[in-house]
């Protein structure tokens, strides 16, 4: 069951399971950030909304979307589907699948086939149970459940690379040859996103700086930098509940992150740092701030955690290249050479300025100077957010893919456990 990848992005599905219609698959890549959605054979997907959502009241029981979480509403819940990247709560899970087809593709589930991207550390009753929630809540024509390190891979043309996948929860390194997953070689680190998230709070706070979250605000003067904010408080908002407000904290943070973290290419000291002009944000409120070495320290423990105020419990706290030389050496020593000569970058926390040259230079003087060091970052930026998402439009959209689907008539045939053999 290996797949090729060609350029062959015909659409049209095997005749004998769906009468010859030409049919789009739906694709779904479910993070623990975003949910990904959209149809196979186009470049991008057409749906990317938050995993989180607000628990609601009898009529509504989950708000779901970026527009639903902004708006404040008395005593609602932030919650999500996911735990460590696996399906978790199935109801909070068919809600935002709901979602997804009613609201954003508009299309009826039981006319398209689907495939979902999963963690390479799925559990097996997990893939079952979702294999039943496709056929018989969605009644799908067809199913196909692949490793999202696979898909990553295929998204760059390569079904032999080493996936390092930088995420909001965790960093992972998975090795894959040949399509497969190498399960002994995945290696996990609690160093991603969220981290920084956590070492960005703790500056603020040592600064002094308040976020106010945007549902706080009605409205703001522009002030010199470092003057105190002038704003004005919404009147009359909801008693909202602890977890939405974190939840809003985080999304100026994230905002806040995204503008002014940057990778220094090589262990810095405090001279060389202060030497790099700041950068300036405004926050929500209009309070605008200076950013200067410290853009560069809160990153830095990716790569250097040793000595590090670390705050996260549980977990090696694996830098980097450690994650990617302890994978690779864990894998087949014939296999090493295409995995090092293929490091492929996933998740958002990858995307920050300098991430990929620092881990090239690292992850050259983990291994001899003989083997070739290749860190492959793909085209622009929504390549390496929707790797997975691409990945699985390329291969649902493959001509000699439409064999491998789990049809319906299967399922009936042989039940959940089907999808153990279809999809390895």
């Amino acid at each position: 069951q290996h797949y090729y990848i060609t350029n062959n992005l015909s659409l049209t599905m095997s005749g004998g399971v769906y009468g010859g219609d030409e049919v789009g698959a739906v694709c779904f890549d479910i993070g623990s950030h975003t949910v990904r959605a959209g149809f196979a054979g186009e470049d991008a997907p057409k749906a990317n909304i938050p995993t989180h959502m607000l628990t609601g009241d009898e009529s509504t029981k989950y708000h779901i979307g970026t527009n639903a979480l902004s708006f404040p509403r008395d005593k609602s819940e932030v919650v999500m589907p996911l735990k460590d990247g696996m399906i978790d709560n199935w109801e909070q899970c068919e809600a935002m699948l709901d979602y997804v087809y009613t609201k954003c593709l508009s299309v009826d589930s039981a006319e398209h086939p689907v495939m979902m991207s999963e963690v390479a550390w799925n559990r097996p009753a997990i893939r079952h149970k979702t294999c039943e929630m496709m056929f018989e809540k969605y009644n799908v024509p067809a199913f196909y459940l692949c490793k999202n390190a696979v898909l990553a891979a295929f998204a760059s043309g390569r079904s032999t690379a080493l996936v390092l996948d930088t995420g909001s929860v965790q960093t992972t390194a998975i090795p894959v040859h040949d399509g497969y997953v190498l399960q002994h070689g995945i290696v996990k680190s609690p160093l991603a996103g969220n981290f920084l998230a956590a070492q960005m709070r703790e500056h603020l706070k040592e600064q002094e700086i308040e976020v106010v979250p945007t549902y706080k605000i009605a409205s703001k003067e522009a002030v010199k930098d470092g003057d105190p904010p002038v704003w004005t408080a919404k009147k009359n908002i909801p008693a909202v509940s602890s977890s939405y407000h974190n939840y809003m904290v985080d999304n100026v943070i994230e905002d806040l992150m995204q503008h002014v973290l940057q990778v220094h290419d090589r262990p810095a000291s405090d001279d060389d740092l202060n030497m790099i002009p700041a950068t300036n944000f405004e926050f929500p409120n209009g309070y605008s701030a200076m950013f200067g070495a410290e853009r560069f320290k809160i990153p830095e423990p990716l790569f250097d955690p040793i000595g590090t105020n670390l705050r996260i419990l549980g977990g090696d706290m694996l830098a980097m290249q450690h994650v990617v030389s302890s994978s690779i050496s864990m894998c087949d020593v014939d296999v090493r050479p295409s995995l090092w000569s293929n490091i492929i970058l996933a998740g958002g926390t990858t995307l920050m300025s300098g991430f990929s040259e620092r881990l090239t230079t690292e992850c050259a003087a983990k291994t001899t100077s003989s083997m070739k060091v290749k860190v492959v970052t793909g085209g622009n930026t929504s390549d390496r957010i929707f790797s997975a998402w691409v990945g699985a439009s390329i291969l649902a959209s493959l001509g000699n893919f439409q064999e491998l689907w789990i049809s319906k008539q299967e399922y009936e045939e042989e039940g959940k456990l089907v999808v153990d053999r279809k999809c390895p």
